[in-house]
């Protein structure tokens, strides 16, 4: 299986999942770790995240398969929503609680 089948298995398999720097309870970077912040104040506990310093091919992977050239990245539903910056822009408009509420429903 190649980088983009993995990543692309990855963002199907749950219904959050965050490509980060670090894990949840440690970020590596502060925009992983605000992204992981802004998720819990939506309510979001259990979401599946991926730490793409302990793997470079998906480190590199996952820039091409959303052709979105940062990290981290927010996927819902099977959808890429955006890194750091949109997540936090959404979040301040309510836009992500709308989202996550209607995925997880």
């Amino acid at each position: 299986m190649n980088v983009q089948e993995r990543i692309r298995n990855q963002v199907a398999a749950d219904t959050v999942v965050l490509y980060m720097k670090g894990m949840p309870q440690s970020p590596q970077c502060g925009f992983s770790g605000a992204t992981v912040q802004l998720l819990r104040a939506c309510g979001v506990t259990d979401f599946t995240a991926v730490d793409v310093l302990a793997d470079p091919e998906i480190r590199d992977g996952i820039k091409v398969y959303s052709n979105w050239p940062t990290v981290p990245q927010l996927y819902v539903s099977g959808e890429f929503v955006g890194g750091a910056d949109i997540v936090r822009e959404m979040y301040s408009q309510g836009e992500l609680q709308k989202l996550i509420d209607s995925a997880l429903a």
